[in-house]
């Protein structure tokens, strides 16, 4: 194999990262075979004056994309040569909502068989994200990151000074960023976003022909919680209600004593509150639509089923159009649609 392993010593990129370079190339022109046995770690080094710890960081990264495996006792084997000329994502979701999965499904199903996508979850957490993007650095065609983390005081935030410089390291001409336009990173090949705050407030607008026949809006938005919202949805909120003149109220939760009356209007954010709300409006035996409106954030099949009132973004469109813009190598950013669907429950 050493006959078509080719090492520049002057190249500014790293060596590690030319190990997995040099070895995907060679599986994909057909110098290596599936099954073929690498040479180990350190006739590796010995060949090429590296140390251990460079060639074993590409061998783990060449595992992690399931491009060789390691067998206890006999060493580095070969064993994905059909999807190496695939165009190999990773897919690093902030957490495994039914909306967030949506868009993953979609991207997968548009993207089709010309990809390979890796799904890794971060519960918004900055320690295991980092962890996540330190362990693929280098191993994949494209990165596909969705920015959103809590604080020590479980709050929202796009970002931290340490996302931000290890985002930097990610070539951007492979660096795609959904969902949140205020995340680690200005310069990407591809963008494909929500405005938090203008997307509620034009959507509330254009619900406002029904919304105004409601007494008080109340917002329920959770001010600390493991996967916080952008505060972005907030002051868009309250601008909607301000230039209204609307009365309005916010509260972090549904209670379980809540009070509710007659042309309340409430807009939910979580899907735990939407059902407690529902479950108190049953027991106040109040009409839903009528005495009482409903709003939920984020659509999802079983509340279309459910008749349920909803300011959503399109998350099968923002999957497909980021797997059709990689796919054809376009550049750009754009603000997904985010849609006011009037169903029963205003």
């Amino acid at each position: 194999m050493f006959e078509f392993i080719k090492i520049d010593p002057k190249s500014r990129k790293p060596k590690y990262l030319q190990i997995v370079d040099v070895i995907i190339e060679n599986i994909a022109s057909g110098n290596f075979k599936i099954d073929q046995k690498l040479p180990s770690i350190n006739n590796f080094s010995a060949e090429y004056y590296l140390s251990r710890d460079t060639v074993e960081k590409a061998y783990s990264i060449l595992k992690q994309q399931k491009i060789i495996v390691s067998i206890k006792g006999k060493g580095y084997f070969i064993s994905r040569t059909p999807l190496i000329s695939k165009t190999n994502i990773l897919f690093l979701i902030n957490k495994l909502s039914t909306y967030k999965m949506r868009i993953y499904n979609s991207f997968v199903e548009y993207g089709g068989a010309e990809v390979h996508v890796d799904l890794q979850v971060y519960h918004c957490d900055e320690s295991l994200f980092l962890n996540l993007l330190e362990k693929s650095m280098g191993g994949y065609d494209y990165y596909v990151i969705m920015p959103h983390f809590k604080t020590e005081d479980f709050k929202h935030t796009s970002e931290t000074e340490e996302v931000r410089t290890a985002i930097r390291k990610i070539p951007k001409e492979k660096l795609v960023m959904l969902d949140n336009n205020k995340g680690p990173s200005d310069d990407c090949f591809l963008e494909i976003h929500q405005d938090f705050e203008k997307d509620i407030y034009d959507a509330l607008t254009e619900g406002l022909e029904k919304i105004v026949g409601y007494n008080k809006l109340v917002l329920v938005y959770p001010e600390k919680t493991m996967y916080p919202y952008p505060r972005r949805i907030l002051h868009g909120f309250r601008k909607f209600c301000v230039q209204h003149h609307l009365d309005f109220e916010v509260y972090d939760e549904i209670y379980d004593e809540m009070i509710l009356k007659k042309g309340d209007l409430f807009i939910v954010i979580e899907e735990n509150d939407l059902v407690s709300l529902l479950k108190r409006i049953r027991e106040r035996d109040l009409a839903i639509g009528k005495e009482i409106g409903v709003i939920s954030y984020n659509d999802t099949p079983l509340k279309e089923l459910l008749g349920i009132t909803v300011i959503s973004t399109n998350f099968v469109k923002m999957g497909q159009t980021a797997a059709e813009m990689i796919l054809s190598k376009t550049k750009g950013k754009i603000k997904n649609e985010f849609n006011f669907i009037d169903r029963n429950s205003l």
